[in-house]
C-alpha cells in the first residue's frame, strides 16, 4: 500500500516538474512571440523569442557574422569586436553590456559556430561564453555562464522564420525580478531592431560561400 503511495507521488511530482520545464507565452506582438522556461539551477529564466523576417537566409546570416554592427541593433550592446576568426563558420567575439544604474555593466567573450543542415537547409548559430581571452575588467562584471542559439528556417525565397533562446546568468547579486524583465525586453527590441538592420544595402547582395539558399 505505502509502495504504491510513494509511486504516486513520485509520479506527480515528475508530472509537476517537467510541467515546470515547459516554455510559457509572455507575449505576442507586432508579430514578436517571447516565452520564458524556469531553469533548475538558476533564478534566471531561459529565453526564447520567435519572428518571421522579410530576407534570404544569406541576408540574415551575414548580419549575424557582421559582429562590427552589432552595437547598432543589439539592445544595450555598448561594445563589441572581433576577436578570431577561426574559419567562415566560427568565431570568437567580446562584448560588453550595459545595465541599468545602479548595478554596473556585464561583459562576456563569446564562442560562436555556424552550421546548415543539408536538406532542410535550416541554419544553426550557436554562441556560448568562453573565458581566458580578454583580461576581467575591474570595474565591470564578467558573465561566466550564457549560451545563446539562433535558429533560422527559410520559408520562401524572401523570408525566413527566425528563433532565439538565450540562457544567461549575469552575475553579482542580481535579483530574478530586476534581470528576468531585463532580458525579455532586451530581446524584444533587438528583435525590433533586426528588422531594420536586415534590410541594409549591405547585406542585400551577401552569399556567404558555405550557405545552401
Amino acid at each position: 500500500m505505502y509502495k504504491n503511495i510513494f509511486s504516486f507521488i513520485g509520479l506527480l511530482f515528475i508530472f509537476s516538474f517537467c510541467r515546470a520545464q515547459e516554455w510559457i507565452v509572455k507575449s505576442d506582438k507586432n508579430g514578436i512571440k517571447t516565452y520564458a522556461k524556469k531553469v533548475a539551477d538558476s533564478k534566471i529564466n531561459a529565453v526564447k523569442i520567435e519572428s518571421v523576417y522579410a530576407a534570404t537566409l544569406s541576408q540574415f546570416v551575414s548580419v549575424l557574422l557582421d559582429v562590427g554592427s552589432y552595437d547598432s541593433w543589439i539592445y544595450n550592446s555598448k561594445s563589441t569586436r572581433l576577436l578570431k576568426q577561426v574559419s567562415p563558420v566560427e568565431l570568437f567575439y567580446y562584448s560588453e553590456v550595459s545595465f541599468p544604474w545602479p548595478t554596473v555593466n556585464r561583459d562576456f567573450v563569446s564562442h560562436v559556430i555556424i552550421s546548415q543542415d543539408p536538406h532542410s537547409k535550416v541554419v544553426r548559430v550557436d554562441a556560448n561564453n568562453v573565458g581566458g581571452y580578454v583580461p576581467v575588467k575591474s570595474n565591470i562584471v564578467r558573465i561566466s555562464r550564457s549560451s545563446g542559439r539562433w535558429i533560422i528556417t527559410p520559408l520562401s525565397k524572401n523570408q525566413v522564420k527566425v528563433e532565439y533562446v538565450l540562457q544567461v546568468d549575469p552575475g553579482g547579486d542580481l535579483p530574478a525580478w530586476l534581470i528576468n524583465p531585463f532580458a525579455a525586453k532586451g530581446l524584444v527590441e533587438t528583435f525590433k531592431n533586426l528588422r531594420a538592420q536586415v534590410k541594409k544595402s549591405v547585406y542585400a547582395s551577401a552569399h556567404p560561400a558555405f550557405l545552401t539558399e
